[in-house]
C-alpha cells in the first residue's frame, strides 16, 4: 500500500512549510529522507507530486489532488486516535486551543502552569486567530476549545447542536493616534469623514473559508493591514496609520504617552467576547480548562491583564471617558 500516513504527513509539512529542507527540521529528519519519501511515492503511485524544474519544487495537479485528499485522512486519522486514547483514560493526547489576538498567551501562564501540576499527558497547541478565524478553527476542527472570540458564532443553529459557547465579558475599545499624527492636531471630537481621510491600521481576518470580516473602516479609507495586534499598535505609534485599539492594550501605550486617545462623534460600542467547544470533544483537558473559564476571576484576568501603575491612574481615568468601541 503505497499511501501511508508518514508520506502524506511529509508531503503535508513540505506544503505547508515550503521546501524540502523546512519539512525535515520539522519532522526531525535529514532532508535525503524527506527527498527519498516522496520519490518512493510518486513511483509507487507512478504520478509526478512535485515539479522539479526551476529553482523550487511545486507541486503537480496530481499533487495539489493527493495534498488535498491527503489532509482529510490525516484529520480522519487524528480524530480516530484522538477517540481511541480518550475512551482508554479519558486525557486527550493533545488540546488545541485557538485565541483570538485580544488575549495575549503570557496572561495565560498561570494557568498553564496549573495545568501542567496535573501531570496530565495532553499536550497542549496553542493558535492565533483573528476576528471569524478563531470561530472557523473550531467549526473546521482545527481546535477543541476557542477563547476570546468576538461576535456571536457564524452558524447559530450549527452551534447549539454542536458547540457550546459562554460570554467571557465585554472589551472597550479606545480610538488611538499617535501624538505626532496629523489627526492629533485637528478639531475634535473627531467626525467620521476627519477619520476617513486617515489610513486606518487593521487586523487581517484569518478564516480561510469566509469572507474576510473587517470592522471599524469607513468607505474609501485607506488602510494598512497586518497580521497581529503588537504589529498594529507598533505601526500607530509610528503614525503610519489610526484605529481602535481595545482598552487593556491601549492602557499601557496610553499612559506613558506613545499614543493619545482621541473622542469622537460616533463612539463604537463595547464588543461581546466569547469562549466557546465542540462537544465532542470533552476530555479530561477540556474539562479542566472549562472549569477554569467558569470563574469570573480568571475571565476578568483574561480581557483586563494589564495593571495600571497609580502613579498614572489618573491619566488613564481621563482618557477612558474619551472613547469606547469595536476593533479596526
Amino acid at each position: 500500500m503505497p499511501l501511508t500516513l508518514e508520506a502524506l504527513e511529509t508531503l503535508d509539512t513540505i506544503a505547508r512549510k515550503g521546501s524540502f529542507a523546512a519539512a525535515a527540521a520539522e519532522l526531525g529528519k535529514v532532508p535525503s529522507a524527506v527527498t527519498y519519501t516522496i520519490r518512493k511515492l510518486e513511483d509507487e503511485l507512478d504520478v509526478l507530486i512535485f515539479d522539479r524544474r526551476g529553482q523550487r519544487a511545486r507541486l503537480t495537479g496530481a499533487g495539489r489532488e493527493l495534498l488535498d485528499e491527503g489532509r482529510l485522512l490525516l484529520r480522519s486519522a487524528d480524530d480516530l486516535a484522538r477517540r481511541v486514547h480518550r475512551v482508554a483514560n479519558g486525557w486527550e493526547p493533545e488540546l488545541r486551543i485557538a485565541l483570538d489576538a485580544l488575549i495575549d498567551l503570557t496572561v495565560l501562564r498561570p494557568l498553564i502552569e496549573d495545568f501542567y501540576r496535573e501531570q496530565a499527558p495532553t499536550r497542549l497547541r496553542f493558535s492565533h486567530e483573528v476576528l471569524d478565524g478563531a470561530w472557523e478553527a473550531l467549526l473546521d476542527a482545527r481546535a477543541e476549545l476557542v477563547i476570546g472570540a468576538p461576535h456571536g458564532m457564524p452558524s447559530p443553529t450549527l452551534a447549539s447542536a454542536r458547540f457550546s459557547l459562554r460570554p467571557m465579558g465585554r472589551v472597550d475599545f479606545i480610538f488611538c493616534v499617535a501624538p505626532h499624527h496629523a489627526l492629533a492636531k485637528q478639531a475634535q471630537p473627531v467626525t467620521s469623514e476627519a477619520m476617513a481621510q486617515q489610513r486606518a491600521v487593521a487586523l487581517a481576518d484569518t478564516s480561510r473559508q469566509q469572507s474576510a470580516r473587517s470592522t471599524g473602516l469607513l468607505a474609501g479609507q485607506d488602510t494598512l493591514t497586518v497580521a497581529t495586534l503588537e504589529q498594529k499598535v507598533a505601526m500607530q505609534i509610528a503614525g503610519l496609520g489610526v484605529g481602535w485599539l481595545p482598552e487593556p492594550i491601549a492602557r499601557e501605550h496610553l499612559a506613558r504617552g506613545a499614543l493619545i486617545a482621541l473622542p469622537t462623534i460616533e463612539p463604537r460600542p463595547a464588543a461581546m467576547v466569547h469562549y466557546g467547544w465542540r462537544k465532542a470533544d470533552a476530555g479530561k483537558a477540556l474539562k479542566w480548562w472549562l472549569s477554569k473559564l467558569e470563574l469570573p476571576r480568571v475571565r476578568e484576568q483574561l480581557l483586563r491583564p494589564v495593571a495600571v501603575p497609580n502613579a498614572v491612574a489618573p491619566a488613564a481615568g481621563a482618557y477612558r471617558k474619551h472613547a469606547r468601541g469595536g476593533r479596526t
